[in-house]
This record gives structure tokens, C-alpha cells and sequence, in this order.
């Protein structure tokens, strides 16, 4: 993936538009704020890969004020969203594909409900790698849909108003990108914290099950951790 398949927006929503998405990513950015493992980001470089409206280091810098956030995405006209929004914060928003030109700058790295528009698992890992320090450690949501009756309905949904389609990868599939880049790698589950809200037009599940079945057994977060060379 390179800066030449720069795009305007990711989600064509007429209605909404891409504020949709940063509005229901909301309790998604909770969990995992809840699971990282590191207490202080006072003197941590911080990458958001795939940023959309860079709502995510915003509300990451409210919970664990960092030193320096850096936040890329593919969406041009997102990313001008993204600095217009950030006001006085320590953050810089980029149109860019190539997130190893920042040349191991990065303590910590993330990527939320990104890496299923990948095609690329293994140029992804080692963009990674390049763009995080020795020993840096990268956080990257992922639901594994395969087992969901409303698979096709969501892969559906995403393809039609996605400018990159959705990519059907096994856990195994990204283990092994990172694996073979060096990296050591974790996984857990995302759990869910009280009760779901419910929406009578849910347009990614078509059975309430089915978003349960979401909940609790498919959404999981990796943590990888950069060899220490």
C-alpha cells in the first residue's frame, strides 16, 4: 500500500458520513484504553495507523496524557477533519500509507478495527516494525467473523460503502505476519463491560445473537511487541 491510493473518505455514508463511525467506536476505544497494560504515557511517542477522524488519540490523551501523538490514514479529507479537531493537543494527522518512514520513532502503536481492510499482512508487520522502537509495543483490535451467521450480511455492508473492502484473515493469518517479522505476540479477548445497547435497525447483525455471539467470543485485541535489537 503506498500514498498513491490516497482516497477522500473510507465509509460513503450520505447520510452520516464517517462521523458514524467515530461515534460508534466510542465504546470500542473504552475497551481497549481498559487493557493496555501501560500505566504512563508521559514520555511516550504514540501512533494511531489508521486514524480516520483522529478521534481516538483524543480520547486516549483525556484518559493517558502522552508526550507525542502521531495519527495516519489513507482518507485525505478525514485526516483534515482530524487537524482541524485537535486543537492545542500534541498530535499531528498525515495522509500516508508509509507509516515506516517514521523510522522506529514509536513506544506504542495502535490500530483499531483496522487491520480486517488489509490485504497485506506481511507488509503491514514489517511497516510496523520499522516505524516502532526496539521493544515497542503494538495494540491491534481484530474480529474474527468467520463463525458468525451474519458474516456475509457484514462483509456485504462493509464492501458496498467501504472504499477498501473487508478482508476475511485468521487469527493464525496475523499471528504468523508477526511472527515472522520478530515480534512477540499476544492475544486476548475485548470483553465487554455492563450491558449492550441494542438498536432496532442494526445494520451488521441481522440476529441479536449474532451480535452477542460479537461480543463475547470474536472481538480480540493483539499485543505485539518489537524485537529489542
Amino acid at each position: 500500500m503506498s500514498d498513491n491510493q490516497l482516497y477522500d473518505v473510507w465509509w460513503n455514508d450520505d447520510v452520516q458520513g464517517e462521523q458514524s463511525m467515530e461515534i460508534n467506536h466510542n465504546q470500542h476505544w473504552k475497551k481497549v484504553i481498559n487493557v493496555i497494560e501501560e500505566k504512563d504515557f508521559s514520555c511516550c511517542k504514540i501512533l494511531d495507523f489508521g486514524c480516520n477522524q483522529g478521534g481516538f488519540l483524543r480520547f486516549l490523551y483525556e484518559k493517558r496524557p502522552f508526550l507525542k501523538g502521531v495519527g495516519i490514514d489513507l482518507a485525505t479529507k478525514s485526516i483534515d477533519v482530524a487537524n482541524n479537531r485537535k486543537g492545542n493537543l500534541p498530535i499531528d494527522y498525515e495522509a500516508t500509507a508509509n507509516v515506516e518512514k517514521f523510522n522506529h520513532s514509536f513506544d506504542i502503536a495502535f490500530s483499531i478495527s483496522v487491520i480486517y481492510l488489509l490485504k497485506d499482512l506481511t507488509e503491514h508487520a514489517n511497516k510496523i516494525k520499522k516505524a516502532l522502537k526496539p521493544g515497542g509495543v503494538y495494540y491491534c483490535t481484530y474480529t474474527d467473523y468467520s463463525k458468525n451467521p451474519s458474516l456475509l450480511h457484514f462483509k456485504k455492508t462493509v464492501d458496498r460503502q467501504g472504499t477498501l473492502p473487508m478482508q476475511l484473515h485468521s487469527l493464525n493469518d496475523i499471528a504468523e505476519a508477526f511472527f515472522n517479522e520478530g515480534f512477540d505476540v499476544e492475544i486476548r479477548r475485548l470483553l465487554p463491560h455492563g450491558y449492550i445497547k441494542l438498536a432496532p435497525d442494526d445494520k451488521w447483525f441481522t440476529q441479536i445473537s449474532d451480535r452477542m455471539q460479537y461480543e463475547y467470543q470474536e472481538a480480540y485485541i493483539f499485543r505485539f511487541t518489537s524485537p529489542a535489537e
